[in-house]
């Protein structure tokens, strides 16, 4: 199972192997529903945290930029976006005035790794942020408390 998301440049793990049942337990019940949509130009990065959440059980769609992410917004209302900042062609910001300009108010958590990721969540108006590297427990955390979940009947 996976334990982080980390870049060739970044220290190895602690050594700590990932606690599945730690992870399981942050999901939220019944992941049908409205998928996460994941808006992240780096390949390796978006690939990794699509297998993360598809292993969690959640449904998952993914875009390489806003452009196309807002081409998935259009289509379908993501239970939650985990929104990359620093990106070609519409950056996170131009995305995030984007969705509130189409009315969309899908619950958003930026990725960055700048050392103002508070400030720049805070400046979108999202709802969270997760910091890269990040530990996937601290994702799926995010992912718990964030996702809108489909209504009860």
């Amino acid at each position: 199972m996976f334990e982080r998301w980390s870049t060739p440049s970044d220290p190895p793990d602690s050594g700590k192997p990932f606690d599945s049942s730690s992870a399981r337990s942050l999901r939220g019940a019944g992941h049908g529903g409205s998928p996460i949509l994941v808006v992240e130009d780096d390949a390796s990065i978006l690939d990794m945290v699509l297998q993360i959440l598809r292993a969690e059980g959640y449904p998952v769609v993914g875009a390489k930029n806003g452009v196309e992410g807002l081409v998935h917004v259009d289509r379908l209302e993501p239970s939650l976006i985990l929104l990359d900042m620093r990106m070609p062609r519409m950056d996170g910001w131009e995305f995030a005035a984007a969705l509130r300009a189409r009315g969309i108010a899908s619950p958003v958590v930026v990725m960055t790794a700048a050392d103002n990721a508070k400030r720049w969540a805070d400046e979108v108006g999202a709802d969270g942020y997760v910091v890269k590297p990040f530990e996937f427990v601290d994702l799926l955390a995010s992912v718990a408390k964030h996702r809108r979940l489909p209504p009860r009947h």
